[in-house]
């Protein structure tokens, strides 16, 4: 499955390398044909998502998976950055984190995340929980069309 016969676009904003690694790979053995970009911080997310620097012909995500605790930006920053800009708002943002706390849940809602994902620690469940989310989002749900299409 693709977006009109182009691959789902996916921005995964995690500064641990082997949570990427997990993730690429549950992504992989998903269903949706696409293609995964990774950056480290919170900085380098919101210069990817405005296309900025070295991320100048970076593709707009279809999604973006966003842990919360971040170097240089943490991921509550970049969640209120990308929807309170007219451009980027209807991006869903998926929160994927550690934090199990009532405060990181209900703040993240209050900045609107389209939805909140506690990470497993134990990796089976972890690659559970991320064909979770590809099967969700990205085969049963409809996603916004891009501006730029």
């Amino acid at each position: 499955m693709s977006r009109g016969g182009r691959p789902v676009e996916i921005l995964l904003v995690e500064d641990n390398p082997g949570d990427e690694r997990l993730t690429r790979e549950a992504l992989k053995e998903g269903k949706v044909y696409n293609n995964f970009h990774w950056v480290k911080d919170g900085v380098e997310a919101m210069e990817f998502l405005r296309r900025q620097g070295s991320y100048k012909d970076a593709p707009r995500p279809d999604i973006v998976l966003l842990d919360l605790n971040l170097p240089k930006k943490d991921g509550r920053e970049v969640l209120q950055e990308i929807k309170t800009d007219e451009d980027l708002k209807r991006i869903p943002v998926v929160v994927l984190t550690t934090s199990k706390a009532e405060e990181d849940v209900l703040r993240t809602y209050n900045l609107h995340a389209n939805c909140y994902v506690t990470k497993p620690v134990d990796l089976e469940k972890f690659i559970v929980v991320v064909k979770s989310i590809d099967v969700f989002w990205l085969t049963v749900v409809t996603l916004p069309p891009s501006s730029n299409e």
